[in-house]
């Protein structure tokens, strides 16, 4: 999608919604934090608009979620770490033409990202690496759900005219 046109702004505001309700409805404690589904949605904005909304729905969705959930002192990490997400993943795609990889990279910096953060904020690495295996498993289980729904959203979207 081209342009700052009302199609765009709303599917903006809708992918951020979806971002938000979909990080806080399923949420599975891991250490420093939770497991959610809205990484998934975080990677399909990147499909569905040009990359300075995907990144702003991505981010600001993400770091909602975060806010009214209670992880205040994450939501700033969590914007940056999101926004970069879909940064990676767009920069990879038009690299490589492989949304495999361009999700796979993307979600191992969000692993690294929250590793690194969580390390910060609780006092020293280690502490921060108690919750990359939570963070690998929800990257995985993301990844798989991103790459069958970016199978068949995709082609519905572009029929509606609702994608870049």
């Amino acid at each position: 999608m081209q342009g700052n046109n009302a199609r765009t702004i709303c599917l903006s505001a809708v992918l951020m919604a979806i971002i938000c309700v979909a990080t806080m409805a399923i949420q599975i404690p891991i250490p420093l934090g939770y497991a959610h589904l809205g990484d998934c949605m975080v990677l399909l904005s990147a499909v569905f608009l040009d990359l300075k909304y995907a990144v702003i729905a991505a981010a600001t969705g993400s770091m909602l979620a975060d806010f009214v959930t209670g992880f205040v002192v994450w939501c700033a990490p969590t914007f940056i770490i999101k926004g970069m997400m879909v940064v990676i993943y767009v920069h990879v795609v038009r690299k490589t033409d492989n949304i495999a990889a361009a999700s796979c990279m993307a979600l191992l910096f969000m692993v690294a990202g929250y590793t690194i953060t969580g390390g910060l904020l609780y006092g020293g690495l280690l502490v921060g690496l108690a919750s990359a295996p939570g963070l690998l498993l929800k990257a995985a289980l993301n990844m798989v759900l991103f790459l069958f729904l970016a199978k068949y959203l995709t082609p519905i979207v572009k029929k509606i005219g609702g994608t870049k």
